[in-house]
This record gives structure tokens, C-alpha cells and sequence, in this order.
């Protein structure tokens, strides 16, 4: 899939133009567009260009300049901004919170000219002095280059899993394929892939591995043979496909989804059961009598284990549960009922009401929240008191019209940097649903930090945190907070943490899900969508919360409407009550 390399070339552009001083709208249009191409659940190859100038944020001029990346490879824009550019800006520019100045800043006085120039630089202490720097601005340099090494390594899911699923589809329409599926940390969902496993079955494996070597996406082929082949994609990540045995593709599948001490743990149960498992089976010793691997559920039965879903695969006590019968009736994306982190035009969303009561009804839901952003959080055009109260005005009437469908209004309120809230508590008062989340502030001290989330947990009006550690996969670390702390407070008042689906914050991540619902915090599960497509990542927060042993009690957003804002108002209550006897 191109997706990604037209937004990373319009980021890029934005960035040149930043360098440039030009117009800042044409820059946050490069921008928007880029976030927007590289968020499509599609294809952008596959989109017709009345389909491609219908994305929020392309219209016609860029939606030529995509059409031109994918006729050519390159945008003659984006070369010629790029040839005006010193040499090694474009390098400095991928570290994670540098900035296009203070990259320009750096490249103009101290000549460095690539990443490990850079490195050099600020551990010779050659920063100190410009304009500018100080010891927290080389920290966070370091920092960002860390970040930035860590992410050639290891991919965002929802960057790979999409080229894995166009893969898999490419090689079913145009090879010879009986079964196929995508292994590895991807079918664990992992928020960070290192690379892609495809399981193969064929009567005709040669044919399977000559359609795979030449598919689209393959920049280089590493190896080709008859039952095995590797390539690297466009990419740069690398894909290996297996074609195995009919009768052994249930015992590859789970071998090779893994996790390793998964799987260690797994043969450790065999050997003292007098069995050998491997990729090719399930054998009774001695002799080798194969007595399974066709489906994976053999190899668990074998056994003696309940069958144990991928996402739970990571040695963390899922074979104890299994043995004991202790293992979690997994939340499922069939059991969401509606979406409560919602964006609409009225702050940074790409569409209006009417188009997202549209988008939550296709896809089954009885409800949404608005969500939008506060005055505080400008750059999003957050609203004020009185839009806000107009907003709520707008649902009512929308409400009076839908059946079998309720629009919650809220909005995502901004927490402050001294913990206030960025609307008044009697606003706040009114909405169904309060999101409450920090955009600001990121580095403050861990101290500062979990006093701002503490002090939002407490309010009376706020019903959920979002994205509660600030994350964002290959971009940004999570800031430093107590969160055990802010769990043990959210349980005390009812609050819901928020598992944010979108791909790049995946916000509770799996560990921290699974502390919340020790303490007996509950969630919600939401998509933070700001266009319409971006409904279809419920997918990826419904996985990581499987990951986290999350089953459908534990999450408000599977209530019926009536019984979620049922919740909703007892958690109000209780934190009025704990207010009163203060």
C-alpha cells in the first residue's frame, strides 16, 4: 500500500515549507492530507480521483499530486523543495521533536549532516550556546533519537497490518493458495511489529512462491525457494511466507504465532505429557505417532488445555488459566454498542454530524458520543461555552428525529496545566458524557502530571480519561505518570479509562489494561475518530484489550444506551456525594 509513503512525502513538504516560512494554511493542508492518506483504511492505488478528492483535506490539487506519486513514484513538489534543502536537513528532520528550525538551526551552525552526527554533537556538549538550547532541549534530542532508532526496528501495527492484509489478498486472487493466514506478532497484535509471517497451504507451492516474489509491494527478494520465500517491501519490511502441509497447518499456525516462552512453556507441558510438539504436529513418544496439526486447537488439546486465543499468547499465566479453566471470555467487536470519543466539524473533525450518525449506524452501533475539543486546544478549533452550548442544542434536535439511535453529547475537555478543567464545571454539567485528556505539558515533571490527571478524575462532571499516558508509537514516549496511582483513584470513583483504538496510541496499552481491570477500573473502548473511515479502528482497541484479559463486563461502550448513561450518572453521584462529605 502507497498510503504511507504519500503522507510521510506530505509531511515531509510540510515540514520544507515550515523551513521556507510560507503560507502556514498551505502547510496544515499538507499536513491534514497527510495524516488523512495515511489514516484510509483503503488502498489510495485503489480509488477512483472523484473518490480520492472526496478525503477530507485532498481536493483537487493534492489529490493530483497523489495521483502523480503513483504514476511516477515521486511529486515533482516535493523533489524540487527537496534539492533547495541543505544537505542532511531531510535527515535531521526524522527525529521525533526536533522541529524544522531547530533542525535548520542545527545543520546551519554545527554542519551536522545525519543522525549520528547529530548524536555526536550533543554528547560532545557542541549544542550549548545556541539559541535556544538548553539541557532539557539536548535530553529530549537524545530522546528523539532513541525513539526514532527504535522504530526502524520495530513497525506501528497499524502500519504493517494493513500491507500484510493487502498481501494475503493479493496472493488469494492470484495464486494457488487452499488456506493462508497472517502469523507472528501481528495475529498477537502487538502495537510494534519487527516483521510479517504468512502460513501457506497449496497443491501447488512453486506456483504460490512465483506469485509472492512478484507481487507489487516487493522492493528486493531475499530468498526464493520452493516452500519458503522472503522478500522486502517498498518499505523496507521484510515478509516471510511458509506454503506447509495441509495436515500440518494448525500446528505451524500456532507455532509460528508465538510468543516464544509461549510456545517454550507449551513443549516443556509435552515432553512431560510424552509428547513432541513442533511446527509440523503433535507426536506421541516414543515412535513419533503423529496424532494431530491440521487445526490448532489439536496441539492445545493435546494437551490438555483449553484452546488459548492469540492475543493471550505471551507467557504471562494464560497456560495457568487454561489448565485451571480460569480463562477470560474475551470482549469481541461484535459486543460494541457504540463510540464515545467522537470529532466532528465543530472542532478538528472532517465531517458533520448528520455523516457520523451515518458512519456509527453502518456499522451496528446504538449510540455515539461527540467528543470535541475545548477552547483550550486553539490549534483544533476547540470550542468556547457558547458553541459548546450550541452543539448540545443541534444534538437535541438530531436526537428528536433518530430511532433506535441516541447521540450523546459531550466533548473531549482539555485538562490544564494546574489540573483545571478548560470549561466551566455548570457547562460540563450538561453533557451526557465528559472525556477529559491532556494535550499539553507532555515533559512536565511525573509529580505535575499525575496531579493533573488526579484532579480530573476527582471533578464531578468528568466520566472518562483519555488516552491516559499520552502515547504516540514511534513519535512520542508516554509521559511520566503514577498511573497506578490514577487507577486506584479512577476505581474509587467510577471514572473509565480510556483504550484509544487509533493505531499510533493503542492508549491504555495491553499492560496497563490489564492493571486497570485488576483494580476494577472500567473502560470504554474508542476510536478518537476525526474521519469517517477511522470508525473501522474499533478493531484495533478491541485487540489490544483482548491482549489485556479484557472481557465484555469490564467495558461500558457494550451497555445498552439506557444502561450506560445509567453508569454514567452513578458515577456523577458518587463523586458529588465524596465532594459533599468533604
Amino acid at each position: 500500500m502507497k498510503n504511507q509513503q504519500i503522507a510521510d512525502i506530505f509531511n515531509e513538504i510540510a515540514e520544507l515549507l515550515e523551513l521556507k516560512n510560507e503560507n502556514v494554511f498551505r502547510i496544515r493542508a499538507y499536513r491534514r492530507a497527510a495524516q488523512n492518506i495515511g489514516d484510509l483504511s483503503k488502498d489510495v492505488a485503489s480509488l477512483s480521483y472523484e473518490e480520492l478528492e472526496a478525503v477530507p483535506g485532498i481536493g483537487k490539487d493534492l489529490a493530483a499530486k497523489v495521483r502523480e506519486f503513483l504514476e511516477t513514484g515521486r511529486i515533482a513538489k516535493h523533489e524540487e523543495l527537496k534539492a533547495a534543502a541543505p544537505g542532511g536537513l531531510l535527515e535531521l528532520l526524522r527525529v521525533p521533536g526536533l522541529g524544522p528550525k531547530k533542525a535548520k538551526l542545527l545543520s546551519d551552525k554545527l554542519k551536522v549532516k545525519g543522525i549520528d552526527e547529530l548524536e555526536a554533537a550533543v554528547r560532545a556538549g557542541r549544542l550549548s550556546g545556541l539559541p535556544g538550547i538548553q539541557k532539557r532541549t539536548e535530553e529530549n534530542i537524545l530522546k528523539g533519537i532513541e525513539l526514532l532508532k527504535r522504530g526502524t526496528e520495530r513497525r506501528p501495527i497499524g502500519r504493517v497490518l494493513p500491507l500484510a492484509e493487502e498481501i494475503v489478498r493479493r496472493m488469494r486472487s492470484s495464486a494457488p493458495v487452499d488456506q493462508i493466514e497472517v502469523a507472528g506478532s501481528i495475529r498477537r497484535w502487538k502495537d510494534t511489529v519487527k516483521d510479517i509471517d504468512i502460513l501457506a497451504t497449496s497443491r501447488d507451492p512453486a506456483a504460490v512462491m512465483a506469485a509472492f516474489v512478484k507481487l507489487p509491494q516487493t522492493n528486493r527478494v531475499l530468498a526464493h525457494g520452493e516452500t519458503k520465500s522472503s522478500v522486502i517491501t517498498d518499505d523496507g519490511i521484510q515478509v516471510d511466507l511458509r506454503v506447509v502441509d495441509k495436515d500440518s497447518f494448525g500446528a505451524a499456525l500456532q507455532y509460528f504465532t508465538g510468543s516464544k516462552q509461549h510456545n517454550i512453556k507449551l513443549r516443556e507441558r509435552a515432553v512431560r505429557a510424552g509428547l513432541k510438539i513442533n511446527e509440523y504436529g503433535v507426536f506421541r513418544e516414543p515412535g513419533e505417532k503423529k496424532i494431530g496439526g491440521a487445526k490448532e486447537e489439536d496441539v492445545y488439546r493435546a494437551l490438555k488445555l483449553a484452546f488459548i486465543p492469540p492475543e493471550l499468547r505471551e507467557d504471562a499465566g494464560e497456560i495457568e488459566a487454561a489448565l485451571e479453566g480460569r480463562l477470560p471470555d474475551l470482549v469481541t467487536l461484535a459486543d460494541i454498542k457504540g463510540d464515545l470519543h467522537v470529532h466532528t466539524k465543530w472542532s478538528d473533525g472532517s465531517h458533520d454530524l448528520d455523516t457520523i450518525v451515518q458512519e456509527g449506524r453502518k456499522r451496528g452501533y446504538r449510540y455515539i458520543a461527540v467528543t470535541d475539543h475545548t477552547k483550550g486546544l486553539g490549534v483544533a478549533h476547540g470550542l468556547d461555552e457558547q458553541r459548546l452550548r450550541e452543539q448540545m442544542r443541534l444534538i437535541a434536535r438530531a436526537n428528536e428525529k433518530l430511532s433506535g439511535f441516541t447521540v450523546l453529547a459531550g466533548t473531549e475537555v482539555d485538562i490544564r496545566a494546574d489540573g483545571r478543567l478548560d470549561l466551566a464545571d455548570e457547562v460540563l454539567a450538561g453533557l451526557d458524557i465528559v472525556v477529559a485528556s491532556i494535550h499539553s505539558g507532555f515533559k512536565q515533571p511525573q509529580e505535575q502530571i499525575t496531579r493533573r490527571l488526579l484532579a480530573a478524575v476527582r471533578n464531578p462532571c468528568v466520566s472518562v480519561i483519555a488516552h491516559p499516558t499520552g502515547r504516540l508509537l514511534g513519535e512520542r514516549d508516554a509521559y511520566a505518570v503514577d498511573l497506578e496511582g490514577v487507577l486506584k483513584e479512577a476505581a474509587k470513583y467510577g471514572v473509565a479509562m480510556e483504550i484509544n483504538a487509533y493505531p499510533l496510541r493503542l492508549d491504555l496499552n495491553d499492560l496497563h489494561i490489564r492493571m486497570a481491570k485488576g483494580y476494577g477500573v472500567p473502560l470504554v473502548i474508542s476510536t478518537d475518530t476525526h474521519v469517517a473511515n477511522q470508525f473501522d479502528y474499533m478493531a484495533y482497541g478491541v485487540s489490544v484489550a483482548r491482549r489485556g484479559w479484557v472481557e465484555k463486563r469490564d467495558v461500558l461502550n457494550t451497555l445498552s444506551c439506557e444502561q450506560l448513561i445509567k453508569r454514567l450518572k452513578a458515577c456523577r453521584s458518587r463523586k458529588k456525594r465524596e465532594k459533599a462529605s468533604a
